[in-house]
């Protein structure tokens, strides 16, 4: 066999080869995807740490009662009042329900309201088996009630239930919704029924190869996963297998406008790639592993949750695409098939960047100094933004189960009857702890757990019962079992801790609160170090470190003049903010990571004015569709009906169109420009005189 044909059997041979082997991994990856919600919960408690004040009381509550059961409240209301075969029916229709499977024994029987004109019913849920299914069972019982009477079904279980309802779409819509957002974009930047498909499918690999993984080491205990870090992966992966694969695709077009060889400019391309996505995913990674830090477990788990998609993205965008791109060579972008020129500007939208690049260029002070201006005019309402934590109820977006009947409750009863709030206190406190509770403004009423009129006492501790006047998921009840741990932690000898659902809330915000600050910080240093070793540079990390945190905080601001105005946000809780500062900050740097290491390529050869020049020119059309492509992505959350995704949806996709568009097109290259060599400092290229 000759050289030549030995050489160029290996050139669609390795290719091949490669495609086979993720076919292989997709087979067996690929269905985890659509298993991962078998393994995820939505359990508040779950998600604390060991040292929280709830965590604490939960275990020791275990000793007097069933924990493992969770009550789902049945709500029933009448305008004229309950009547006796209102509670017959209410009695018939819960009661057959006791001891059976996912149900507790003890079912309550319809209790009335002091206005006689509402009744409810607790229902234990067996929060070990399928809550979530065992709710729906209930509210299929309930569905048709006499007339005139409204029948919702609330509480800790219900919730439970409206949640995992809202998940359901992350499996199917969530996918089908970004995956048609990625191929109708990529069809209109590159006008070819081909390319967007093999992106599609790198992508498709990615996720399979993630969810693999996750599943993995959440099925082993390793990893605590719940229906937001699911759809977080499903959205990072997509988004960000398809940047890479845009960068990718894009300098292998403008290659093959100098060479002939198919696979020449695949290997060229591939060598200007590969740092600046590598630069890239690192950057990810280590911004969102930043997360380990946080004391919640559902926020440090999607540290590793989210960097695993990030090398499966990598992974896919760098081994299955340029594999599928050897092969299909130019006819990748049939019909619009890229042609050998001396004449790059030819290149798609290099004419229209080009513009761009010499307008920045003629007047780069006056760009950036109104730019910055604008940015910080936006800045100016980021205080503004509400994320001291919304009340539980406030989750979801439209009308639920739950929260109908905790309104509805919450007019007819102590709203905190159905969630009690627990004291665990030393046996020779339990008086004191009782009044001292009972003078808590919030508390309905309090008394001790008592059997047969007699204290119920396990190794010298007992439980004190406290109904609050709000809903026990309201932020006024957070408030007020925050007074009540002042109140009984100043009781000499009492030891006492407090739990319960509202506790439970309570310490998830304050908990959200402390990992936000101090995240955020970590997060900048992590990001500026990888600038440096990047750009070989001081001066350059820290403008564009700077700029980007600009930018989150236009966005921030713009976020909280809607959410406060036009779309009615009753706030934000505090992992809002936290969440989008790391993938809008981890994210954002990596179109300046994109569009400086050209520029640093550029400028070693034309200086640093015209390496701008041709870095925005080449880079221009690449990066908005990438940019335009992760912010239709991230906004492809907002069909999952939960505040949470919303807010996380439109953060990360206004600030990554606005990091694209103005901060990298405008921005940054104005700033560099003004400042000049100096960029580079300490490098080399600071002393290159233009």
């Amino acid at each position: 066999m000759s050289a030549s044909s030995a050489t160029s059997r290996k050139r669609w041979l390795i290719p091949a080869l490669v495609l086979l082997a993720w076919l292989v991994v997709g087979s067996f990856t690929g269905p985890y995807a659509g298993k991962l919600a078998s393994v995820s919960t939505n359990d508040n408690t779950a998600f604390l740490p060991a040292s929280a004040e709830s965590t604490k009381a939960q275990k020791e509550l275990e000793k007097f009662q069933d924990t493992s059961e969770v009550p789902a409240i049945v709500i029933a209301v009448r305008d004229g009042g309950i009547t006796a075969a209102d509670k017959a029916w209410l009695t018939k229709q819960t009661q057959e329900f006791a001891g059976q499977s996912g149900f507790g024994k003890q079912i309550s029987p319809p209790i009335p309201s002091k206005d006689q004109k509402a009744a409810q019913v607790f229902v234990p849920i067996d929060s070990a088996g399928e809550p979530a299914d065992t709710v729906t069972t209930l509210r299929d019982a309930l569905r048709s009630p006499p007339d005139g009477l409204t029948v919702k079904v609330t509480g800790p279980a219900g919730q439970i239930a409206d949640l995992s309802e809202a998940f359901k779409g992350i499996d199917g819509l969530l996918l089908l919704v970004a995956g048609g957002v990625v191929i109708l974009i990529l069809t209109v930047v590159y006008r070819s029924p081909i390319l967007p498909f093999v992106v599609l499918i790198s992508a498709i690999f990615a996720l399979g190869l993630a969810s693999g993984a996750v599943y993995f080491l959440t099925k082993q205990g390793i990893l605590d996963l719940n229906g937001q870090s699911q759809g977080i992966l499903f959205i990072l992966v997509f988004g960000a297998a398809t940047d890479y694969a845009l960068l990718l695709v894009a300098r292998f077009r403008e290659e093959l406008m100098h060479t002939q060889d198919k696979v020449a400019a695949l290997r060229s391309a591939y060598r200007a790639t590969i740092e600046p996505v590598a630069a890239s995913a690192a950057t990810v990674i280590l911004g969102v592993l930043c997360l380990l830090l946080s004391d919640l477990n559902s926020n440090r788990s999607l540290g590793p949750v989210a960097a695993l998609g990030i090398v499966a993205s990598f992974l896919a965008s760098m081994t299955f695409l340029p594999a599928a791109l050897a092969l299909l060579g130019r006819k990748a972008f049939w019909p619009f098939e890229p042609k050998v020129t001396d004449d790059v500007s030819e290149g798609q939208g290099h004419k229209f960047w080009s513009k761009v690049a010499h307008w920045v260029a003629s007047k780069p002070r006056k760009i950036w100094i109104t730019t910055a201006v604008a940015l910080a005019a936006a800045a100016a309402f980021a205080p503004t933004f509400k994320a001291d934590g919304i009340a539980t109820t406030d989750y979801f977006i439209g009308t639920v189960g739950s929260v109908e009947g905790a309104k509805l409750q919450a007019e007819h009863f102590d709203a905190g009857s159905g969630s009690p709030t627990w004291i665990i206190a030393e046996q020779q406190s339990a008086n004191s702890v009782v009044a001292a509770a009972k003078s808590t403004a919030g508390v309905a009423s309090a008394e001790v757990l008592a059997t047969d009129g007699q204290p119920v006492v396990k190794d010298g501790r007992v439980a004190v019962q406290v109904v609050l006047k709000d809903n026990a998921e309201s932020l006024p009840a957070q408030d007020t079992v925050e007074k009540l741990r002042d109140a009984v932690h100043a009781i000499a000898g009492s030891e006492a801790v407090v739990g319960g659902t509202t506790a439970t809330d309570l310490d998830t915000r304050l908990t959200s609160i402390r990992d936000r600050n101090l995240i955020i910080p970590v997060v900048l240093v992590v990001v500026l170090l990888v600038l440096m070793l990047l750009l070989r540079s001081v001066l350059a990390p820290i403008l564009l470190l700077a700029t980007t945190v600009l930018s989150f905080a236009a966005t921030l601001g713009v976020a909280a003049l809607l959410f406060n105005g036009p779309f009615g946000f009753a706030g934000a809780d505090p992992v809002v903010p936290l969440f989008a500062f790391v993938f809008l900050v981890a994210l954002g740097i990596d179109y300046n990571i994109f569009l400086m290491t050209r520029a640093r390529e550029e400028s070693m050869q034309h200086g640093t004015r015209e390496g701008i020049v041709r870095a925005l020119t080449s880079t221009g059309g690449v990066i908005t569709s990438a940019g335009v492509v992760l912010a239709a992505t991230f906004a492809a959350l907002a069909v999952i009906p939960l505040l949470f995704l919303v807010q996380v949806a439109f953060l990360v996709a206004f600030g990554v169109l606005l990091d694209t568009l103005i901060v990298r097109t405008l921005l940054v290259p104005a700033l560099t420009i003004d400042i000049g060599p100096k960029t580079w400092w300490p490098s080399a290229l600071s002393r290159r005189q233009e």
